[in-house]
């Protein structure tokens, strides 16, 4: 069983959704549940950084290491992924987190990937564009269009759903309300939509 959180983004501009995020990432490895790790041993956690450009990977490495487990009491070893050792880090970690940026971009690196079968059994979670790889369909806010996800989760997805997101962009603020009706009214129109406001997630296991 493998266990997906999806996360909408920007959470860290919430103080008070990152503690309930991060407690909701590291709740099977706390003291008293299945995986309880002791106090000697540190929870693995992977940074897919797949969605960005190349050069800017060990930089937000560091800053998403440094935020991972606040206000939550665990210790984290962490790596950064890299696409040629991809399949051994998943296999090497307790928690993998793919990072959002660019859905073209995560989807070009990640489709090569024999997944989800070589991160089965660990914690999956994701934000923003990192989500949406992972479900049937999604609104991207970035090329502001439907698109096809992996289709690992049955649902669809609209991340940073009636946030600011993209106020600034020349092409004027996104229409929310008309973004979910195309998003519902793609594809199978019984899948679920989660739309999500920034740092909301939603638990799935599969």
């Amino acid at each position: 069983m493998t266990k997906y959180i999806l996360q909408s983004g920007n959470v860290k501009d919430f103080p008070e959704k990152i503690k309930k995020y991060n407690e909701e990432i590291f709740r099977d490895f706390l003291s008293g549940n299945k995986e309880e790790k002791t106090k000697s041993e540190s929870v693995k956690v992977l940074f897919c950084i797949f969605s960005q450009p190349r050069e800017v990977w060990e930089t937000k490495f560091e800053l998403y290491r440094k935020s991972v487990n606040v206000g939550v009491d665990v210790a984290v070893e962490a790596k950064l992924a890299m696409p040629d050792e991809f399949t051994e880090q998943c296999q090497w970690a307790d928690v993998i987190i793919i990072v959002g940026g660019d859905d073209e971009l995560l989807q070009h690196r990640m489709n090569k990937f024999d997944i989800p079968k070589i991160w089965e059994g660990r914690v999956v979670t994701a934000s923003s564009a990192g989500s949406n790889y992972l479900v049937n369909s999604f609104f991207t806010c970035d090329w502001r269009k439907i698109m096809d996800g992996r289709g690992i989760i049955q649902i669809k997805f609209i991340p940073h759903y009636k946030s600011y997101f993209g106020d600034k962009d020349p092409r004027g603020p996104i229409d929310w309300e008309k973004a979910y009706k195309e998003l519902k009214n793609y594809g199978d129109k019984n899948l679920p939509i989660h739309a999500l406001e920034d740092g909301d997630f939603v638990v799935i296991e599969k």
